[in-house]
C-alpha cells in the first residue's frame, strides 16, 4: 500500500501518509456520504451516474457539491491511471468535516473529500457458472436506504449474517417485502420478466436499476418494478444481485434451498445469461 495514491483535501499523495482529524464528522457520526465506480480498462464506467447520484446524496444531507463533475473525472482519472491494474473500482467519500463534537450540524461545513482507486476483484468464474448462495433476514438497518451513507454498521452486520453461513449475501426484507441486500440490489424472474423493488427511502437507488432496464429493452427483456412480497422470491424462476463489482451474478441457492423450476433448478437461468452478456459489451460503450 506504500506505493498507492490517493486524493485527500486537494492533494494527491500516498495512501499511506493521508490522515484526517480525529474530530471529522465522518468519523465521529458517520456524516458523510460515498460512491463506488467501477474501471475498465482504465476507463470509468456510468461515470456521470455515479457522480449524479453523489449529489443527490449530499443534498439528502445538506452538504455542499465540493466539486464539479469535471473536477472528479480529472481526479479519478489521475488515480486510475497511477494504479496497474486495468480493471479497478474508484471510491469516492464526502463527510461533513471538522468541527466540535455537536450533532447539530454545523451551519458552514468545510467537507473532506477522499478519493482512491482499489484493483476490482469481482465474481470468480465459479460464482458465475454456478450461481451464488444467498441467506434471508429482516432489514433492520437505518429507514433512509436511499442515501448512500458513510454510516454502513447496519450494512456491516447485515453481511456478516450470510459470511458467517458461507453465503455470498443477505437479502433484506422490510414488512415482509425485499427491499435490498447488504451490498447489492435484488432482483426476481418470473416468466421471463425482469422484476425489482420499486424506489423508495429504504432501496438505494442502484446506477444498475437505470442500467438493467436499458440492457432489457435493448435484448427484448420485460422489465418492471413493484412490491415484491418475500414469498416471491421462494418462488422464482431466478434471482440476480446486482452491484459496481458483483455487475449482475445469480444467486442459485437462498437460505438452503434451491432456486428455479425443474431442469433448471439450481443453475444460472437464461435471463442472466442474456443479461451478463450484455452487460460485458455495456463496457466499452458506457466508459469513459
Amino acid at each position: 500500500m506504500s506505493d498507492r495514491q490517493c486524493f485527500l483535501n486537494g492533494e494527491f499523495m500516498p495512501l499511506a501518509e493521508a490522515r484526517i482529524p480525529v474530530l471529522d464528522r465522518g468519523f465521529i457520526f458517520g456524516d458523510g456520504v460515498y460512491d463506488v465506480v467501477p474501471v475498465y480498462g482504465k476507463r470509468l464506467f456510468c461515470f456521470d451516474e455515479h457522480i449524479a447520484r453523489l449529489n443527490r446524496s449530499l443534498a439528502k444531507l445538506r452538504l455542499p457539491e465540493p466539486a464539479s463533475s469535471a473536477q472528479w473525472l480529472a481526479r479519478c482519472r489521475q488515480l486510475v491511471a497511477a494504479e496497474p491494474a486495468d480493471d479497478q473500482v474508484v471510491y469516492i467519500q464526502v463527510t461533513r468535516g471538522v468541527a466540535p463534537r455537536d450533532h447539530v450540524m454545523p451551519a458552514n461545513p468545510n467537507p473532506t473529500v477522499f478519493i482512491m482507486s482499489n484493483p476490482m476483484v469481482g465474481a470468480s468464474a465459479a460464482q458465475r457458472r454456478d450461481g451464488v448462495a444467498c441467506v434471508s433476514s429482516d432489514d433492520f438497518r437505518w429507514a433512509r436506504g436511499d442515501i448512500k451513507s458513510t454510516s454502513l454498521l447496519g450494512n456491516v452486520m447485515a453481511r456478516q449474517l450470510s459470511a458467517d453461513q458461507g453465503a455470498t449475501e443477505t437479502i433484506l426484507f422490510r414488512d415482509g417485502h425485499l427491499t435490498e441486500a447488504s451490498s447489492s440490489n435484488v432482483w426476481l424472474v418470473r416468466d421471463g420478466v425482469l422484476v425489482g423493488p420499486p424506489q423508495s427511502d429504504h432501496v438505494l437507488e442502484g446506477i444498475r436499476f437505470g442500467l438493467l432496464q436499458t440492457l432489457c429493452q435493448h435484448t427484448g427483456i420485460g422489465f418492471e418494478r413493484r412490491p415484491i412480497a418475500q414469498s416471491e422470491l421462494r418462488d422464482a424462476d431466478e434471482l440476480l444481485l446486482s452491484s459496481a463489482t458483483k455487475e449482475v451474478l445469480p444467486v442459485t441457492r437462498l437460505d438452503g434451498a434451491l432456486v428455479g423450476h425443474g431442469a433448471a433448478q439450481g443453475k444460472p437461468g437464461p435471463v442472466y445469461a442474456r443479461l451478463y452478456q450484455v452487460y460485458q459489451q455495456a463496457k466499452t460503450t458506457l466508459s469513459v
